[in-house]
């Protein structure tokens, strides 16, 4: 090989331009968004953590127990899964793109993962609990261990890992032992150490008129974060959900949807088919206290949220191919564009509804209401990342992610057509 052939194949490890994106997994991941903020809304606002009697004694009683019903059979879960397997998707996407190109594509990617786990980090202490992205971080550093494994491999051991839960549900059943029981005592002992108890807990973001309170209660609500990752055995479906979306990027199934029109439809029929049905029996279980117990939980969770999930993200491909150029596909495009940045604009937006620091709306009204406002904050962001993406290449933090990444400034506005 001649020094001029070595300096031609060797270029710089650079992101993905819009013009290489395809439209679907934005698409998406606008969808998916929406599913996030119709899920987290309910602990923006309070509502999740009212006393039931409070709750119960709402004017919008009688319908936020049919929403809350709702909920359980169509967003929980759902899209969460839908958002860990985009990030599975993109993560072979970011070492495909930076290998192509000569560079070291995993040093880009562990780079690129360090920026998100400390994004995640920032966003998980001062501004919301409930954040995701450091276990995306985390789990996300793993992928490249699996870049050499068959495809049947990636899949079987996707399999394994969703099913762990299950197992350690009910182990932990017959056990009596709670893996998550130091968290919750250092959960407590800063709870105590604040002042934060049963009686204000639900309102102590509302009533802090200050950020030092609104901190006070993240320290704890940190922990908690902690606490449900544990009692929920997230990191193994989440790794085992990325797996499979590894899979889906690395064999770029989402790049020809046309021809794989007849898969489509099977996940989607079967998806829906048994996903819906058991749906509705894990939302009887999860709104009664789990009465056949933990494992049994467990096991309804595997077989009615995934399946759902994955009909989901089937049939909306199945629906934008036949209407690819929809101006309403363009539309939830938009916010999927600029995925991180509305990820974190929602929580900013709960800050600011709800909290004391802003508007103080918390703890103050039916699910009802938390669903339509939810709704509302997607449209506004939606509606704000079409006139942002307009005049600029990236969102805000997405901009902010490459050029940490890669080492360099990357020009934001759009250059102007002659």
């Amino acid at each position: 090989m001649t020094e001029q052939t070595k300096h031609t194949s060797i270029r710089p490890a650079m992101p993905v331009e819009s013009s290489a994106r395809h439209i679907i997994l934005d698409v998406l991941r606008g969808l998916a968004l929406l599913g996030i903020a119709l899920a987290n809304f309910p602990e923006f606002s309070l509502y999740s953590f009212l006393p039931e009697a409070t709750a119960g004694n709402m004017p919008t009683a009688a319908i936020d127990r049919a929403v809350h019903y709702l909920q359980y059979i169509f967003i929980d879960g759902k899209f969460y899964t839908i958002f860990s397997l985009l990030f599975g998707i993109g993560f072979s996407i970011i070492i495909s793109n930076a290998m192509k190109r000569g560079a070291d594509g995993f040093r880009i990617f562990y780079r690129r993962m360090a920026v998100l786990l400390l994004i995640g980090f920032l966003h998980l202490m001062f501004i919301w609990s409930g954040d995701i992205l450091m276990l995306y971080a985390l789990l996300g550093m793993l992928l490249p261990f699996f870049r050499h494994a068959a495809n049947k491999t990636l899949l079987t051991t996707a399999a394994v890992l969703l099913v762990i839960p299950i197992v350690i549900d009910f182990c932990i059943e017959a056990s009596g032992i709670y893996p998550a029981a130091s968290v919750v005592e250092l959960q407590q002992y800063y709870c105590a150490r604040y002042g934060i108890n049963e009686a204000n807990f639900a309102y102590w973001l509302r009533d802090a008129d200050n950020y030092g309170a609104t901190f006070q209660f993240l320290i704890q609500g940190a922990l908690v974060r902690v606490q449900e990752f544990i009692d929920g055995n997230r990191y193994f479906k989440v790794l085992g959900l990325f797996l499979i979306g590894f899979y889906i990027g690395r064999n770029r199934l989402y790049a020809d949807l046309g021809n794989r029109k007849p898969l489509l439809k099977r996940i989607a029929a079967y998806g829906f088919g048994i996903g819906l049905p058991l749906s509705v029996v894990y939302a009887w279980s999860a709104m009664n206290g789990r009465p056949w117990g933990l494992g049994v939980h467990a096991l309804l969770y595997f077989v009615s949220i995934f399946p759902l999930g994955f009909a989901y993200m089937a049939g909306i491909s199945l629906c934008f191919l036949r209407h690819p150029e929809s101006s309403i596909f363009r539309f939830i495009a938009m916010p999927g564009r600029m995925a991180l940045t509305n990820y974190i604009g929602q929580s900013l937006w709960g800050m600011l509804l709800f909290y004391g620091i802003g508007f103080g709306m918390g703890a103050g009204m039916g699910l009802i209401y938390v669903v339509l406002i939810a709704t509302g904050v997607w449209i506004v962001q939606a509606c704000l990342s079409g006139v942002w993406l307009h005049f600029f290449r990236f969102g805000p933090l997405e901009w902010l992610w490459r050029m940490l990444t890669y080492g360099k400034i990357f020009q934001l506005t759009k250059e102007k057509k002659e």
